[in-house]
Formats: C-alpha cells, structure tokens, sequence
C-alpha cells in the first residue's frame, strides 16, 4: 500500500519509499503510474542495487493518487508542486531526481523554480522539440493543438474513428486496465508553459538528458542539454519514445551520472 502526500488544493499523491541510501525521486510520463514507468521496466532494482533509496510518486490523474476529471487541477506547475509535497511529507531534498517524458516537463519546473530542492536531475523523453516554440503544425507535445488533438482521443466514445496514429497510440496506452481516460483527457488538456533560454541557463544543477535515437516525439537531446550551464546529453541507439524507458543505456547513464562529482 502507497503512502499519500495532499497537495495544496486537497488531491492526495500517492508515492511508496523503497530501499535505502540517497534519496531519488521519480516522476513517471504521462497515461503511466509509478509501477508501469518504473518498477516493471526494473529501475527500482537498478536504483537500489547501486545503493540509491527509491521514491516514486503517482502523478494526480494516474496510478493510485487523485483523479480530478477538470483541467483546472493539472499543469505542470502545479504537478511540481504535488512533487514537493512529496518531498516534505518524506524529508528527502535536496533530492536527485529523475523524470520521464510528462515527468521530465515536471522535473524542468522544478529545476528552475526550486533548484536547492535538487542535487542531480535526469530528464529522459523530453529534447530539442522543447526549445521550439514555432505555431508549425506536428506533433510535438509543446503544440496545443497536438495536445488537443490526443484528449479528444482519449474521450471519443469509438476509437475506431480516430484516425491521427499519435493520437491512436495514446488511446491504446490510457486503455490499459485501472486508467481514468477522463482524468488523462484533462491532464493533456491542462496549460503548461515552457521556461526559455534565459531560464534554464540560470539552473546551476546538473542535469542529464535522455532521449531514444528515433524518438519524433521530442528529438535529440542535444540542444536541450546544451541549454544549461551544466547540461549534458546521452542519445539512446535504435529506441523510440516508448521502448527507451527501460533499456540499459539509459539506466547506465543515469547511474554514471548520479554518481560523478558534483561541480
């Protein structure tokens, strides 16, 4: 049984504590939950094995926490928030901690906005689309209309007539059994603000970004990583957005990286 948070607004987070060590916190992607992200694909073990102390939070809208089904509940900033209760109801910053894709927009607020909350931050699915604000259709997670686009899948009462194959797949994964497609449909919808330049070369953390070589969803890792002061980047050979998460290139650069000095 997890352990529950309350956020400022009242929606409880639900979060477990696993192992011991230097606390990192995870914070899963979007449709996921704390298990699906991260104890199935093994990075519990991984963590732990290296002698790190596990805490993994639900999101609100997924897993065990809250599921409020109003987009006035979610954002990224107040998602960063629920993180930080997090943190106070464990005791654990200054934390390493370690997002994916929804969890890495997360982790980004929390970098600029509480950095001495922080120690390392691995961002893993969230790379140079971030840096491009264009109005250019596609389908990147920055643009509304992509975002709007996916949350009408998720409601659609018959998913055989959606016909975006982005949009099908996110319909496919908020399928999965135990998932609140109304509360998800909020979620995509909520607003989320992007931080610029300026900002992110101010965050004096280190921070490590992760992506798949083939991953359309938010490309390279590159230019994201050269946006900090002390940024670095690790591409992931052959792997997409989905099939990244677990895969051992990844989790050897993010051990590689918790454990170099700090500078």
């Amino acid at each position: 049984m997890p352990d529950f948070a309350t956020a400022a607004d009242g929606v409880r987070i639900a979060y477990e504590v696993v192992g011991q060590g230097p606390p990192v916190l995870l914070i899963h992607g979007f449709a996921a939950s704390r298990r699906q992200n991260w104890q199935e694909p093994g990075w519990y073990k991984t963590l732990i094995e290296a002698g790190y102390q596990v805490i993994a939070m639900d999101c609100r809208g997924h897993g065990e926490s809250d599921k409020p089904h109003d987009e006035k509940f979610y954002g990224h900033d107040i998602m960063a928030e629920d993180a930080r209760a997090v943190m106070a109801a464990t005791g654990i910053a200054p934390t390493f901690l370690m997002g994916y894709s929804m969890g890495g927009f997360i982790s980004m607020h929390l970098v600029v906005e509480h950095p001495t909350d922080l120690r390392k931050i691995a961002i893993g699915g969230v790379g140079a689309s971030y840096l491009d604000t264009s109005p250019q259709p596609g389908n990147r997670m920055v643009d509304p209309a992509t975002r709007n686009r996916i949350a009408d899948a998720l409601v659609e009462p018959d998913p055989s007539k959606i016909t975006d194959p982005t949009a099908l797949t996110f319909r496919a994964f908020a399928d999965q059994g135990g998932k609140d497609r109304l509360a998800l449909a909020a979620c995509m919808r909520s607003m989320r603000r992007n931080f610029p330049l300026e900002d992110l070369r101010k965050a004096e953390n280190p921070v490590l970004i992760v992506c798949g070589e083939n991953d359309v969803l938010t490309g390279l890792p590159g230019p994201l990583a050269a946006a900090f002061a002390h940024g670095k980047a690790v591409t992931v050979p052959r792997r997409d957005h989905m099939s990244t998460v677990g895969d051992k290139v990844y989790k050897a650069a993010v051990l590689d990286f918790f454990a170099e000095p700090i500078p």
